[in-house]
């Protein structure tokens, strides 16, 4: 008996049987024409029915009630389309209150480019770069997001003022920044591919015939076997696309020079991957500040194994609030580095008493 399961057993055997008997009856381009819904979505947020109220709040404009992902039931892969439909269309409605709300001027970049060069740009206040005191550089992180957010999932399932950068940008100017909002996300752009830029497979003439038969066959049979699969998970086939880069620069040794201080909030950099010296690393230890998810209170000291900066906690253990609890205490830092600045004092990063100490490696 127990070698019968260990190998599976009868019962199992006329089960395989009976489900591969079963499989070879459906015909599966018939089961596929129940075909998701067109993945054709408004282009405006009241055309989706969606409005933001008075608290910043995404809501239904008929029913007041907050937004539903399962719009379609056991249509996962369309609902998640319409979602990054809707996204994109915060993305622009959040660039639209960064000019009119927060008064920044859109700048493309590079500075330089030519008419026919890829292009991204970047927000600033009409003080950014002659502001004689202080200036406020904002970077998001990577993913879907964009220039002025923090987080995509918190603009839509809570507020503007948890998932935008809106709340830094307006205390930053009543304390008299002058504010750059960047955009590194929007660091390529997408083309769809012409026939001429699809690889082509590898030139094997000089092959015995025989053998570039046995690999044309093999190839043909891959690839049968790989487009009835994306039927299955793409039914309808989205159009193929490059990416080509916008042009960018790095001026690591001018930016160690003029920057005071350094937020981060929940960073997943690691200065062992990428590569960062002895110089680099005392100068994070110095000015910059990293607030991690954690349960403990707001400020406490959260231990690391990285010889890179202080860590403290952020006071929630969501990585995508990080920003958005941690707003008061960033900018006590910032405050008390500008003082310290001023004093010829190197600046602290948090509470003296809970900074970490680093031994070097």
């Amino acid at each position: 008996m127990m070698a019968q399961l260990q190998q599976g057993g009868p019962d199992e055997k006329e089960k395989t049987t009976a489900l591969k008997d079963l499989l070879s009856r459906i015909d599966l381009d018939e089961l596929m024409k129940k075909d998701e819904p067109p993945l054709e979505f408004p282009d405006t947020l009241e055309g989706f029915e969606y409005i933001f109220n008075e608290k910043g709040q995404l809501r239904h404009i008929k029913t007041g009630e907050p937004f539903v992902f399962n719009y379609r039931e056991d249509l996962h892969r369309w609902n998640q389309k319409r979602y990054e439909a809707l996204g994109e269309i915060i993305t622009k409605y959040i660039y639209e209150l960064l000019q009119n709300e927060c008064h920044l001027k859109k700048v493309t970049l590079p500075v330089d480019a030519i008419e026919t060069e890829p292009k991204s740009f970047i927000f600033m206040s009409e003080d950014a770069l002659v502001n004689p005191d202080k200036l406020l550089v904002l970077i998001h992180g990577n993913g879907v997001v964009r220039a002025g957010q923090w987080a995509r999932r918190l603009i839509i399932n809570e507020d503007l003022d948890s998932g935008t950068q809106i709340p830094y940008i307006k205390r930053a100017i009543e304390e008299g920044y002058g504010v750059i909002v960047l955009n590194p996300n929007e660091n390529y752009i997408e083309i769809e591919k012409t026939k001429a830029q699809i690889p082509l497979s590898a030139d094997i003439s000089d092959e015995p015939a025989e053998k570039r038969e046995r690999k044309d066959k093999i190839q043909k049979e891959t690839k049968k076997r790989r487009d009835f699969y994306e039927k299955y998970r793409n039914p309808q086939k989205e159009k193929e696309t490059m990416q080509i880069y916008i042009r960018m620069i790095q001026r690591e040794a001018e930016v160690k020079n003029r920057v005071t201080a350094v937020a981060l909030t929940d960073s997943v950099h690691n200065v062992w991957h990428q590569e960062v010296g002895k110089t680099i690393r005392e100068w994070m230890r110095e000015n910059c500040c990293n607030w991690v998810s954690s349960s403990e209170p707001l400020d406490t000291s959260v231990e690391s194994m990285l010889p890179d900066c202080p860590r403290v906690s952020a006071g929630t253990e969501r990585h995508e609030l990080t920003s958005w609890k941690s707003f008061p205490s960033v900018f006590k830092f910032f405050s008390e580095a500008v003082k310290a600045k001023n004093s010829l004092v190197k600046p602290t990063p948090t509470r003296r008493s809970n900074r970490i100490k680093y031994e070097e490696f």
